[in-house]
């Protein structure tokens, strides 16, 4: 059974109106279990909408959604997948755990077991000791790796990001980087993720889909051949120079505006 199961989707907002954009145009994709797959284009060619159609915060205006093999909306009750966004999201006015709890509660989970998931996951992302702290008390980078944490803490088997670390300094976001395929490897999770940068697409994904320029479709699916486990040295390997390279092409290939120049509109060399 697929994490998820795009089918023949579109998605026209504004539908028959002056006002009509159609954002999405007959997306096929599949993502098997386990897999880190990245959604990679030129601003504004639906990677965003792509994802919040899986998360069935937007209805498809044609075509089908799975995720673990229900429907988009049946897996959004169920609390299937988790979320993490380029802001925290963070409630200031909630400790760290408190904000970890959050999606537990909202479950009918008991005080007792949420603490202890909380702390659980407060282990998993390396801050056990700012469980007692507030948001506005810890960096970004440790704000975005509580909102990882909160994201995972009722174990749903798919996580979905939408640019989590693009506010964030270069080496602030090479080490999350490195944090999250820990924490994914850890928890057996499955992650769609949305990005900006190819290089960042490439060291964390065993596949990278490459979308048009709107309306959005998907023009290549490029396997990452980097191994399982990714370090510091990885970012030098010739492997992943190889990666940002077909990656970089393929996204050329999608804009004939830039098939001999050196970048696509909103998309990152770094």
């Amino acid at each position: 059974m697929s994490a998820v199961q795009v089918t023949g989707v579109s998605k026209i907002f504004n539908q028959g109106t002056p006002k009509q954009v159609d954002a999405l145009i007959d997306v096929n994709l599949t993502v098997e279990p386990g897999e880190f797959v990245s959604l990679i284009g030129p601003s504004g060619c639906g990677k965003s909408t792509l994802l919040r159609l899986i998360a069935n915060l937007l209805e498809p205006t044609t075509g089908s959604i799975t995720v673990n093999g229900k429907s988009a909306s049946q897996s959004r009750l169920d609390q299937d997948y988790g979320m993490a966004f380029q802001q925290a999201g963070l409630f200031d006015w909630r400790t760290v755990a408190k904000n970890i709890e959050l999606p537990l509660e909202l479950k009918g989970w008991d005080k007792e077991k949420r603490a202890a998931r909380a702390q659980e996951m407060l282990e998993l992302v390396k801050l056990p000791e700012f469980a007692e702290m507030y948001p506005w008390q810890l960096s970004g980078g440790m704000q975005q790796r509580i909102a990882i944490a909160r994201a995972l803490a009722a174990h749903p088997p798919l996580l979905l990001m939408d640019e989590p670390f693009g506010a964030l300094d270069e080496m602030t976001r090479e080490y999350m980087q490195g944090e999250l395929l820990r924490i994914c490897a850890e928890t057996s999770t499955t992650v769609v993720f949305v990005t900006h940068s190819i290089p960042e697409a490439v060291y964390l994904s065993n596949r990278v889909v490459v979308m048009s320029p709107r309306p959005g479709r998907i023009t290549n699916l490029i396997d990452v051949n980097l191994g399982a486990k990714r370090t510091e040295d990885t970012r030098a390997a010739a492997d992943f120079f190889t990666g940002i390279t077909a990656v970089r092409e393929a996204l050329r290939g999608t804009h004939a505006d830039h098939a001999n120049a050196g970048a696509v509109r909103g998309v990152e060399d770094r």
